[in-house]
Order: C-alpha cells, then structure tokens, then sequence
C-alpha cells in the first residue's frame, strides 16, 4: 500500500442473515473503531460501521450497505484500515507499533540492526529487528524487560537484552 496505512480491526466473518460482521478491533478503545468511519480494506474498498455490539471476542457489526449473508462472507478476513494521519498522536509513553518500523535498536553503546516489522502472536508486541551479521530476523519484546526506552524523534530504541539473548542456537534436524 502506498500510503501510510494503519491496521485498525479485522472482519473475521458473517454473522446470521442478514449481513452482519463478526468484527475484531485493534483500536486502544475497541469500540472506538466506528469514529474512525470510513474504514479502508486492503483492496482500498471503503467501509462504514452503521452498528455495533459486544460479543465474546470483539463485536458484531453492521455495515452500510451490506445487507445479506453473502456480502458479509465476502468480507471475511478483510484488515481494516485507517491513515497514519487520521490517528491521535499518542500519550506520554506510548507509541504506535508502526512507527517503530525503521527504527534503529541498540544494545548499550552497538547498533544491533532496524526494526523491519512488529508482530503480537497473542503473548505482547514483538519487534522483528534485521541484524546485520545475520540471515534470519531476530524478535525481541517489546515490553518494559528488555526496552529501557525508545525516542523516536532519534529514531532509537535502547534494548537490555538478557545474556545469550542474542547466541546463535543449534537446528535440529
């Protein structure tokens, strides 16, 4: 995507029959998702949320012109997003994960690598880092143990890693 997307929810699937969404939010507020109408798909589609309401794990939406069971099954899996820009800047000691994308990690006084991308697998955030000598990416936390800070007007993240953090580990075949 050319422009500075952020990934606000997902819509996870069809609700009932008459074209509701399954929808799971990314938003600090999770309801808060619907302030941010219109909403943009990958494919750049532009969605509106017209209604929600709380289930289990996220919400079920109603979507402006979505109006039967195949239109919403169409959408399953559709990232929802909004631009950078349209985002509130965040609060004293919060960040937004995207832009922590090119910055550099350091480890003490030695440049470690960039930031190439952040992932959360259900345990915290994860800063997938480039280190130069190496072939694979390295995923560090991003959690308070192992970031002692982060300026991102100087495009640095300190990291405390813990000892052997970083050894190269044996494969098994």
């Amino acid at each position: 995507m050319g422009r500075d997307l952020v990934s606000v929810g997902v819509i996870t699937g069809a609700h009932g029959v008459k074209g509701e969404v399954k929808l799971r939010s990314f938003t600090a507020v999770p309801a808060g998702i619907a302030a941010y109408n219109p909403l943009e798909t990958g494919l750049g589609e532009k969605i509106e949320i017209a209604g929600l309401r709380p289930q289990t794990d996220g919400f079920i939406a109603v979507l402006k012109g979505v109006t039967d069971r195949n239109a919403a099954e169409a959408l399953k899996g559709s990232e929802l997003f909004v631009t950078r820009k349209r985002l509130a800047e965040p609060r004293e000691g919060e960040v937004y994960l995207r832009d922590l994308i090119g910055v550099e990690v350091w480890d003490g006084d030695r440049i470690l690598g960039k930031v190439l991308a952040t992932a959360n697998y259900g345990a915290g955030d994860l800063l997938e880092v480039r280190i130069e000598s190496r072939k694979e990416t390295v995923l560090i936390p991003f959690a308070k143990g192992f970031v002692t800070s982060t300026d991102l007007e100087r495009g640095k993240i300190v990291v405390d890693l813990p000892e052997g953090f970083l050894d190269e580990k044996e494969h098994l075949p």
